[in-house]
C-alpha cells in the first residue's frame, strides 16, 4: 500500500530514478530514447529535484510504500496567472500504474492551494493515457503550445485547466 506524502530532499536521487523510468516508458515512442535522456537530464537533475522540493508556494509529493516511490507529483501557484495553480508533473512508476496512485496524489494536491480557483497543465497530445486521466478528473483543454516545460522547447502540448473548489 502506497502513502501520499511531501517529498524531502532524501527523496531526490528516488525520484530521479523514478522520474528516467517513467519518462523513457512514456515518452521513448514518441521522441526517441535520446530525446528523453536529454529532457530527463535537463528536467529531472538532482539540482533541479532539489530546488522544487525547497520551493515556497510548491508542493512536491511522493507516494511511497516504504521500499520505493510509486509516483510523485509537484505542482506551484503560477508566478504569472492570479489564484492559479500549475501542475507541473504527475507520474506514476510503469509497474504500479492502475493502483490508484496518481488519483491519491492528485487528490492530495488539490486541497495544497486553498487560494488557487484554478489549477493548469500541459499535457502531450499523444499521451492519450494523461490526457483521459485528467479529463477524468474534471481538466478540459483551453489551448495549445509548442513550448511545453519552457520556452522554445518545441514540444508539443495540449493546455488544460479545471476549476478549484
Amino acid at each position: 500500500m502506497f502513502f501520499v506524502r511531501t517529498a524531502s530532499l532524501n527523496d531526490a536521487d528516488a525520484l530521479r530514478a523514478l522520474l528516467s523510468e517513467t519518462f523513457h516508458a512514456t515518452y521513448d515512442p514518441l521522441y526517441g530514447e535520446a530525446k528523453v535522456r536529454e529532457l530527463v537530464d535537463a528536467w529531472h537533475s538532482i539540482p533541479v529535484l532539489k530546488t522544487r522540493i525547497e520551493k515556497k508556494g510548491g508542493e512536491f509529493l511522493v507516494a511511497d510504500d516504504g521500499r520505493q516511490l510509486g509516483g510523485m507529483a509537484y505542482a506551484a501557484m503560477s508566478a504569472k496567472m492570479a489564484k492559479t495553480a500549475f501542475l507541473h508533473q504527475l507520474y506514476v512508476r510503469p509497474s504500479c500504474q492502475r493502483m490508484g496512485i496518481g488519483r491519491d496524489l492528485f487528490a492530495e494536491l488539490e486541497t495544497c492551494f486553498p487560494d488557487a480557483e484554478i489549477m493548469r497543465l500541459e499535457v502531450e497530445p499523444r499521451n492519450t493515457a494523461a490526457v483521459v486521466f485528467y479529463q477524468e478528473h474534471g481538466f478540459v483543454e483551453v489551448d495549445r503550445t509548442t513550448s511545453c516545460g519552457g520556452p522554445d522547447s518545441g514540444l508539443p502540448a495540449i493546455v488544460m485547466e479545471k476549476r478549484l473548489g
